[in-house]
C-alpha cells in the first residue's frame, strides 16, 4: 500500500494519504460507494459523462459545505457532466444535509464502507480515516483531465480550474 506523508497538511500539520497518487492522463480506477439511499454506486453509474468528483473530510464542516453547494450550483449550468461530492460521512448524513441544503443538481456518496475511493484515487487520511480535500475531474473515457489534491484541508480547492478543465473536454 502506498503511502504519501506531508503533501497535505490539516491545521498545518502533515498526514498521511493512503493510496496511489492520480495524475492528469491517468485511466481513472474504477470503486465501491454508497448513495444517501444506501445504494451501491460505482464510477460505472457516472455512465459516458464528464465527471467532477468533488472530495471533502465532511459534509457538516463550513469548508466542505461551501465546496459542495459551489459545485452543486456549478452542476445546474453544466451540459452532459456529472458532479459527484464524496465523503466518508454516513448516508444518513448525506441525506440528510441534501434535504437541508437542497442538494439536487448534483450527487452525493458516501465512501465510508471501504474506503475505495480514497484508497483508488490516494485521498484516504491514514490517521483519520477521512477523505483528503480534492477535485478530480474526468473525461467522457474517465480518463483523469484535472487533479487536485488541496494542501491544507482546511482551504477551498481552486474552483475555477477544476470548471476550466471540464470546459476544454
Amino acid at each position: 500500500m502506498e503511502k504519501r506523508k506531508g503533501i497535505v497538511t490539516m491545521k498545518g500539520n502533515p498526514v498521511t494519504l493512503l493510496g496511489k497518487e492520480i495524475k492528469i492522463g491517468d485511466n481513472a480506477p474504477d470503486f465501491s460507494a454508497l448513495t444517501k439511499d444506501l445504494k451501491n454506486y460505482s464510477l460505472k453509474d457516472m455512465g459516458n459523462k464528464k465527471k467532477i468528483i468533488s472530495v471533502v473530510p465532511s459534509i457538516d464542516t463550513g469548508v466542505c459545505n461551501l465546496q459542495t453547494m459551489k459545485f452543486n450550483e456549478e452542476a445546474g449550468k453544466l451540459k452532459d457532466t456529472i458532479v459527484a461530492t464524496i465523503s466518508m460521512d454516513l448516508p444518513f448524513a448525506l441525506s440528510r444535509y441534501c434535504a437541508a441544503k437542497d442538494i439536487e443538481n448534483s450527487i452525493v456518496l458516501s465512501d465510508h464502507r471501504e474506503a475505495s475511493f480514497g484508497m483508488a484515487y490516494g485521498f484516504l487520511i491514514e490517521e483519520l480515516r477521512l477523505l483528503s480535500r480534492g477535485v478530480v475531474v474526468l473525461d467522457q473515457n474517465n480518463k483523469v483531465a484535472y487533479v487536485e489534491y488541496v494542501k491544507e484541508i482546511g482551504e477551498e480547492p481552486d474552483y475555477d480550474k477544476a470548471l476550466e478543465a471540464v470546459g476544454k473536454l
